[in-house]
């Protein structure tokens, strides 16, 4: 069963940093595309769709196959984990910030990532 898990947690993990390295270039070509077209409104949904259906997800297989694995493998008292762990934290507020980038902003409809930060300097105006 172990082994399973471990195997379960690799594939997450990789799903989950791969979502990660692909949600900010989805982010450039939204500050790419002209507020309000319909690449704009394509690049919304599918900020949106990768977040909800494979970033998500993944994360929370991740930290749960990877609780399991350093429970279940006597490892919660080694040094590494803890460094791994600081890691995994950091990586879930990088996770967090781009989510928040995703949400769309209620009073103008466009993405937050329009508003918040700065992904290219073409990206400055919106």
């Amino acid at each position: 069963m172990y082994e399973w898990i471990k195997a379960l947690h690799v594939i997450a993990v990789i799903s989950w940093m791969a979502g990660m390295l692909y949600l900010p270039r989805l982010f450039v070509y939204h500050c790419e595309a002209e507020i309000g077209s319909k690449q704009s409104e394509t690049f919304k949904v599918m900020e949106r769709r990768l977040l909800r259906a494979i970033i998500n997800p993944a994360m929370i297989v991740t930290w749960l196959a990877g609780l399991y694995l350093a429970w279940a493998g006597n490892w919660l008292s080694h040094p590494w984990l803890h460094a791994k762990l600081l890691l995994v934290v950091l990586l879930s507020g990088i996770h967090g910030f781009f989510a928040r980038c995703v949400k769309i902003s209620p009073l103008t409809g466009i993405s937050a990532a329009r508003n918040s930060i700065v992904l290219s300097t073409k990206c400055r105006r919106c």
